[in-house]
């Protein structure tokens, strides 16, 4: 069985038409579509992390959340092994956390990030707007990535500010009307 999106096709002049069913057309499509930034981080022989835009709050009973990673990405032989992760709501003041969490080869632990051991040996990143420590209930293949599903067991709500969003291939505050 073949799926195919349905897609017209018409130009405006302004963009390329993008074959239909293909990995652009749903990276074009989700360029228009605004997501909070979080930074995912586990314990392995090193802290790893990583830029997340596809973190989702999943349940409520029992405090559920997810979110995908690639497995190619350095930070998946961690996660693949880890108990624990942490989820790190980002605040529109940290762009440059974003940058280095979502860059290849980055050492991203190293200074000028401030992190500390949360519960459960977890990185916990200073400053956000909120973290969780969760324990890694399920890991489900979905093509090139793993879409990792795990309650939350701790965390903090308490920092100040306004949500870092991600859209059209930047990162961007929220804007008053």
């Amino acid at each position: 069985m073949s799926l195919e999106f349905a897609v017209p096709v018409q130009s405006t002049g302004a963009r390329p038409p993008v074959q239909p069913g293909s990995p652009e057309l749903l990276r074009s499509v989700f360029r228009r579509h605004a997501a909070g930034v979080a930074v995912i981080t586990a314990q392995g022989e090193r802290p790893v992390g990583f830029t997340a835009t596809s973190l989702t709050s999943a349940a409520a009973e029992p405090p559920l959340v997810s979110f995908v990673v690639g497995t190619g990405s350095s930070s998946w032989p961690v996660i693949e092994r880890a108990e624990h992760i942490g989820v790190h709501i980002l605040g529109e003041h940290q762009r440059e956390l974003a940058g280095r969490f979502a860059r290849s080869g980055a050492d991203r632990f190293a200074p000028p990030t401030a992190w500390h051991e949360g519960p459960y040996g977890v990185p916990v990143l200073d400053g956000v707007l909120a973290w969780l420590s969760c324990r890694i209930l399920a890991r489900v293949p979905a093509g090139d990535h793993r879409l990792i599903v795990a309650e939350a067991v701790a965390g903090d709500a308490a920092g100040e500010g306004s949500p870092l969003l991600y859209h059209g291939g930047a990162f961007n505050g929220l804007r008053e009307v």
